[in-house]
């Protein structure tokens, strides 16, 4: 039965010694204990979503669900820092948020201590032992992307688990403390917003497809807004891990209904495959940006590498002497996205495979010689820059967190399943999606994957191998200290999103509001058009159509989360206006 519920669009929150709430009612002022946290009522049926907060000596976090950002900031009021608040979120994010927050997925994890220790974790999928460079190929040679992106087959060997448990280390709480307030929310449920329930109307079909057991996001009527989502198989697997710890999802029960039920849907991942599964833990990319030190995520991440590659560019450009969506400013960095982006398809894969080309592909020297074609009359033809492919559409579904703690430890984490709720497979009993994560691979020289990306041999498929990623989890340093943390959603708009971000706010002196919420654009190489939000200045799109640029509107690109550190005491958190996305304080 629905729920009767409202939610409440809290724009700005002072939240000092005065407790100050100014609050703008989509329908009606909800009672201030809403305010109190989620998880500690039987059932979540009423939540708050604050798109800014201003914090005075209280940590942030940021996320794409109310709910999820709540569990995170109640386990700093509790004493965690803020790598035990990234695990809980994590964890209630794949309770709440399943068409990206998840248990079958990967993701990547930068870290700055207050100690000024900065590392990364990379919990990306790997490729089965039994995969194979070929294995999407048919009789004639030719790729079926329905294979990799669809079905048992697509499923890489998820990390997230090992991720969270990589992260405890850092932490100061237990993860039976952590993974509580997941539990709670999958046993008791939770009330669906508008946008989630016509997510899950959208997806029926394929859910019917791809299992061949009842799963608990179907059921024989539409969902609507309000409705009570309640997971109990996500429950007990949650409830296996608190018990067990990695084990309890890697080897056990929980291995051997992943492992038939990913079989059941012609897939190939085996028990040796979750056993041998490992995190790395790889040495950050980082580089100066006009007095800031940008510390992000290196490879199987091509996002850092785009990241340096866009704001180091489009620096020769003097970014900075022109206004903010000046088609002067469009421009320089649409024609570095697209450097950048054809970089990424020739030299980009697992450095544990290849031959690691960051420090060529972000050097001076390079780069300067790149930016010698930009020619301020006209657009740069792409087959100029690389050679010309026919892609496909993109998708977008991927989640990242932002949080700081008021010692001024900071995390940024992005986590996917790679498409809409990824492989769409839910081994029986289990009650979590599984990725699709080897479309990732390049699955043929030249074949885009299903975010338009194409690749070369850098990123074929080979077994324990990591997928090229754009996930672009990001921490800006000022003085050594964090001043941003920032990251987003979006497949391959991820890092064009993440660099207009950071300009905005370092060359345009633009809020944290502004910077997130103006409307963002994006070029990845190919095709050559580049897709545009509604709201960019029409005078400045005409003026790069009359220089050949071609344009596609798009309803959405990204969901970006940003945390902006004013001092030591003090920092505003903005969760982007673009989906449900919520700041929470401590």
């Amino acid at each position: 039965m629905p729920v009767n519920f409202e939610l409440v669009l809290t724009f700005i929150v002072w939240l000092d010694k005065t407790q100050l709430l100014l609050v703008f009612p989509m329908k009606k002022l909800l009672f201030l204990s809403l305010f109190v946290s989620a998880f500690c009522f039987g059932q979540s049926l009423d939540y708050t979503i604050h798109k800014e907060i201003h914090a005075q000596n209280k940590g942030l976090v940021v996320s794409a669900h109310p709910l999820a950002s709540e569990v995170g900031a109640e386990i700093l009021r509790a004493g965690g820092n803020a790598f035990d608040a990234s695990i809980a979120t994590q964890l209630a994010l794949a309770v709440v948020y399943p068409q990206a927050g998840n248990l079958g997925g990967g993701g990547f994890l930068v870290g700055v201590k207050n100690t000024g220790e900065k590392f990364t974790i990379d919990f990306r999928e790997t490729a089965p032992e039994k995969s194979s460079r070929d294995m999407y190929l048919d009789a004639h040679g030719n790729a079926d992307t329905t294979l990799s992106q669809d079905g048992g087959l697509a499923v890489g060997i998820p990390g997230s688990v090992a991720g969270f448990f990589a992260t405890l280390k850092h932490g100061v709480l237990p993860m039976a403390q952590l993974i509580e307030p997941a539990i709670k929310l999958a046993q008791n449920g939770f009330a669906i917003t508008k946008r989630e329930a016509d997510l899950l109307n959208a997806q029926k079909e394929a859910f019917l497809k791809h299992n061949s057991q009842p799963i608990p996001f179907v059921k024989a009527s539409p969902w609507k807004s309000g409705d009570l989502l309640i997971q109990k198989d996500l429950a007990t697997t949650l409830k296996r891990i608190q018990a067990l710890g990695e084990k309890g999802f890697y080897e056990g029960t929980t291995a051997n209904l992943l492992v038939k039920g990913i079989k059941a849907q012609n897939g190939i991942l085996t028990l040796n495959d979750l056993k041998n599964y490992k995190v790395a833990d790889r040495a950050p990319l980082e580089f100066p940006y006009k007095g800031f030190s940008i510390v992000t995520m290196p490879l199987p991440s091509s996002g850092g590498i785009l990241l340096a590659q866009m704001l180091k560019m489009s620096s020769y450009g003097h970014l900075d002497q022109f206004k903010f969506h000046s088609p002067q400013a469009m421009q320089i960095m649409i024609e570095a996205e697209r450097r950048a982006f054809a970089d990424r398809a020739q030299y980009m894969g697992d450095p544990d495979f290849v031959k690691d080309p960051t420090e060529l592909l972000t050097s001076e020297a390079y780069l300067k010689s790149r930016w010698k074609s930009f020619n301020h009359l006209s657009a740069t033809p792409s087959a100029e820059v690389g050679e010309i492919i026919p892609v496909q559409t993109e998708s977008t579904e991927t989640t990242h967190i932002s949080i700081i703690d008021k010692a001024q430890n900071a995390v940024s984490v992005t986590t996917t399943l790679n498409g809409l709720y990824g492989s769409k497979v839910i081994s029986p009993e289990t009650g979590f999606f599984l990725n699709n994560e080897m479309d990732d691979f390049s699955i043929k020289p030249g074949v885009p994957n299903m975010f338009g990306a194409v690749g070369g041999a850098a990123n074929a498929i080979a077994p324990g191998k990591r997928m090229l990623s754009s996930m672009t989890p990001t921490i800006v340093l000022k003085d050594s200290k964090p001043y941003l943390v920032v990251g987003t959603p979006g497949g391959t708009t991820i890092p064009t999103s993440v660099y207009q971000t950071i300009v905005g706010i370092i060359d345009f002196k633009l809020t944290p509001n502004r910077a997130v919420n103006a409307p963002k654009f994006h070029h990845q190489w190919l095709p050559e058009t580049v897709l545009v939000e509604k709201g960019l200045n029409r005078a400045a799109i005409k003026a790069l159509k009359s220089k050949n640029y071609i344009f596609q509107p798009v309803n959405q690109i990204g969901r970006t989360e940003v945390i902006l550190v004013e001092s030591s005491s003090r920092a505003i958190g903005v969760a982007d206006s673009r989906g449900d996305d919520s700041v929470a304080s401590e």
